[in-house]
């Protein structure tokens, strides 16, 4: 698959809560940054936040608004919506900068603001 394929892929298997194909999705040493704290999470730690969110929010949709090749993977700017546990829509628009190599991620670096999260906090 390609890598714009792939990018969609990897939304597609968060919205549906696939933990598993998500981690397929990695490499095994990849490195997961966020703008808020500076630092790099392993696949491991990502995976439980995701594990997280998926148990919060009753459903997550990409509204992706750009996605192209940049060299050596895609930048991606989207707006995850979430409906909370509460049946509160939550929106989060984010920015992606995300690392390929032999099909799998090996560095994404997100740019959000965590707060707009807060409502799965709940």
């Amino acid at each position: 698959m390609d890598t714009i394929e792939f990018a969609r892929h990897f939304c597609r298997c968060i919205q549906e809560g696939d933990i598993d194909a998500v981690r397929e999705c990695y490499a095994g040493d990849a490195k997961i940054w966020h703008n808020f704290d500076g630092v790099e999470q392993t696949v491991d730690e990502n995976m439980r936040v995701l594990e997280w969110m998926k148990r919060q929010a009753k459903s997550r949709v990409y509204e992706i608004s750009r996605l192209e090749l940049i060299r050596g993977g895609y930048v991606q700017q989207h707006v995850l919506r979430m409906i909370t546990q509460k049946n509160e829509v939550l929106a989060m628009p984010a920015c992606l900068f995300v690392t390929v190599e032999d099909g799998k991620i090996k560095r994404l670096e997100e740019y959000l603001d965590p707060r707009q999260a807060d409502g799965l906090r709940g």
